[in-house]
């Protein structure tokens, strides 16, 4: 299958990837949405954080009904493979259809999450054929570091009380309700001293990663808190590990595939060695059937170190620290109900900074979580920052919107599933401004999302447009 461009879905797809968007990056990509809107004779408002919302009149003879609006968000989660060389501030996306017809970007994210979202809403203001109600598109930015860009939408400027959500995909499949959360920054303030021992790099590779919120039940292992094990486990058996600085993963909300830790210690190479394979061994157990691992090792040089204190205190809080699946529901099925991932490790400024990203739907979890990780942090002499909490979406027995969805998706033979997420969706953010407002989400089927390996599929993302547009035309 091509990537045909005289699809209008296709064409404003491949127009907003050759934009760089990562998150804080959008300013590009919302001036773009402002000049459609300007070109196609339709009034629109960009804000502070460059969230743009765009609004159509009705139709001829959808005048009297409600308003629909439409929302997805512009900003992309950056990730590459290591051997990639791209810049994601200036950079097009490199895309290419394989041979089963999925859409990807080569060595990088290809930002279907959730560029599909707004492509189906460009195409769809461009079209004067459908028939609809009067629109109001949505387009926000920063959803992929916390849901940033929606916060700062005012309730004022909403005109609906519908709201379709087209950052959740599966054809048949809409989302009921997600999780709320919070970001911690953990800070550990280092100082170094004089190195003359060896020094080398312990590397984690292999790990697949994935989306925090939709993959962290698989067990999938996160090479953060494996690097600190398998150091923290030599130490245990009396060697000498002295961090000199600690990298891995990218992104908070990313499971992290990589990690690099530069340590310097006196103990024998072989000794380390036969700790590190002893280590390597078990953890391959241990994820065996969830994951793939391997470790490299690599001589290195520093004429410093981290005082041994610090040095200790980092590993400590690393090996100690609650990560990963936390608990599942006991009244919806298959749904993770709490979980936290320390997605990004870096070493800068004088301080290592570790991001860590909790789930919930549960308030009270997050609660208790953010406590261990702060009375853990109190232990350790490590500051625990918690910002960007926000909402969760709870479910609604009656959504005249699930409906209309369900009977359009009925009309091509298929059956409607629904599920809960244990990702953030920006779908809180609305239902917390108007707790009366009807949501659901809608997409088509992309896999990957947050890694180079995402991709879209061009069958579904075609056909979902059709439903969309049916869906709509539905809503008169």
């Amino acid at each position: 299958m091509e990537f045909d461009l005289s699809k209008r879905q296709n064409y404003w797809f491949n127009e907003i990837s050759r934009i760089p968007r990562g998150s804080r990056n959008e300013k590009a990509v919302s001036d773009f949405v402002v000049s459609f809107a300007k070109e196609h004779g339709l009034s629109c408002k960009q804000d502070h954080v460059w969230n743009v919302i765009v609004d159509k009149p009705a139709s001829p003879g959808c005048e009297d009904a409600p308003v629909l609006m439409m929302q997805a968000h512009m900003d992309v989660v950056c990730e590459k493979n290591k051997d990639t060389v791209h810049d994601f501030t200036k950079d097009p996306l490199d895309l290419y259809v394989d041979e089963e017809g999925w859409l990807h970007a080569r060595g990088t994210t290809l930002g279907s999450d959730d560029g599909y979202g707004c492509a189906y809403m460009l195409a769809v203001l461009e079209d004067d054929s459908l028939k609809h109600p009067a629109l109001q598109c949505i387009f926000t930015t920063m959803e992929e570091i916390g849901l940033l860009g929606a916060f700062e939408l005012k309730k004022e400027d909403l005109h609906g009380r519908r709201l379709i959500n087209l950052d959740g995909g599966g054809v048949n499949n809409t989302c009921v309700s997600s999780a709320g959360g919070a970001r911690a920054q953990i800070t550990a303030e280092i100082e170094y001293e004089e190195n003359t021992d060896p020094v080398w790099v312990l590397g984690v590779r292999g790990l697949q990663g994935g989306h925090s919120g939709g993959c962290i039940h698989l067990e999938r292992g996160n090479s953060n808190i494996l690097a600190a094990r398998i150091l923290k486990e030599a130490q245990l058996k009396g060697l000498d590990i002295r961090l000199v600085s600690f990298t891995g993963g990218l992104k908070f909300n990313a499971i992290p595939r990589e990690a690099d830790v530069v340590f310097a210690s006196s103990s024998p190479y072989e000794k380390l060695m036969e700790s590190f394979r002893k280590s390597e061994a078990e953890i391959c157990e241990e994820l065996r059937g969830s994951d793939s691992f391997f470790i490299t090792v690599e001589e290195s040089a520093s004429d410093k170190k981290i005082v041994r204190s610090v040095s200790d205190n980092v590993l400590n809080y690393l090996f100690l620290m609650p990560n990963g699946f936390q608990h599942k529901s006991m009244t919806v099925k298959d749904l993770t109900a709490s979980s936290l991932n320390v997605g990004a490790v870096v070493t800068e400024d004088g301080k290592i900074i570790m991001e860590d990203l909790i789930r919930s739907a549960i308030a009270s979890h997050t609660d208790i979580l953010i406590e261990q990780l702060q009375t853990l942090g109190q232990l350790l002499n490590i500051s625990v920052n918690i910002h960007d909490r926000y909402y969760g979406w709870a479910f609604r027995e009656e959504s005249p919107l699930r409906s209309k969805l369900e009977s359009v998706l009925n009309a091509h033979g298929l059956n409607m599933e629904c599920h809960a997420a244990h990702g953030g969706l920006e779908c809180g953010v609305f239902a917390g401004m108007d707790k009366e407002m009807d949501i659901i989400t809608f997409g088509p089927i992309a896999t990957g999302e947050h890694t180079p390996d995402e991709k879209l599929n061009l069958e579904s993302f075609d056909f979902c447009y059709g439903l969309l547009r049916e869906l709509i035309s539905s809503c008169c």
